[in-house]
């Protein structure tokens, strides 16, 4: 596919396509494995989970139909948090990852929530790279339970609240 449709849609609590958006983020998370310490929390996520934070506040956006890209969206006080973003790896390189983050700039806008956040682990250098050239910047480190070293970077970019988005 040399021009996919990067038109993002809404994921419903009952959609049958939180399975395909479950297996697609395991399936990318999957590299992971044996790189970060401790392991990814994908490994924890259950459909339930993932139907839980569709019902509450939370959003889940894909990409194609039938999907190849999905994201976790998460309003928070002052930002939305994305979470468990996904490309399917042959659709890699085609803007697809662009397209979800200029999404959730949209519906940040759209919150009323000045910035963007995310979080990705430290050993993961080729994350921080494309988050780089998405416009976040590293504004801190966090350590996950237990760890005395810092296990993740939390990234942030700020978002126009202006009627142009």
């Amino acid at each position: 596919m040399t021009d996919p449709d990067k038109t993002p849609w809404l994921i419903s609590s009952d959609d049958v396509a939180l399975h395909d958006a479950l297996a697609l983020l395991r399936a990318s998370f999957q590299y992971m494995d044996g790189r970060i310490d401790p392991p990814s929390s994908i490994h924890r996520l259950s459909l339930g989970a993932m139907q839980a934070h569709c019902q509450g506040d939370g959003e889940i956006w894909a990409i194609g139909r039938p999907l190849y890209a999905c994201m976790f969206l998460t309003p928070k006080s002052n930002s939305l948090y994305l979470g468990k973003l996904a490309v399917k790896e042959d659709m890699r390189g085609q803007g697809i990852c662009r397209a979800l983050v200029d999404h959730a700039a949209f519906r940040a806008a759209e919150l009323g929530l000045p910035t963007l956040e995310l979080e990705t682990r430290v050993e993961l250098s080729e994350n921080h790279r494309v988050f780089s050239r998405l416009g976040f910047t590293i504004v801190g480190t966090g350590s996950h339970e237990g760890y005395e070293r810092p296990t993740d970077f939390l990234l942030r970019k700020p978002i126009s609240l202006s009627a142009d988005n």
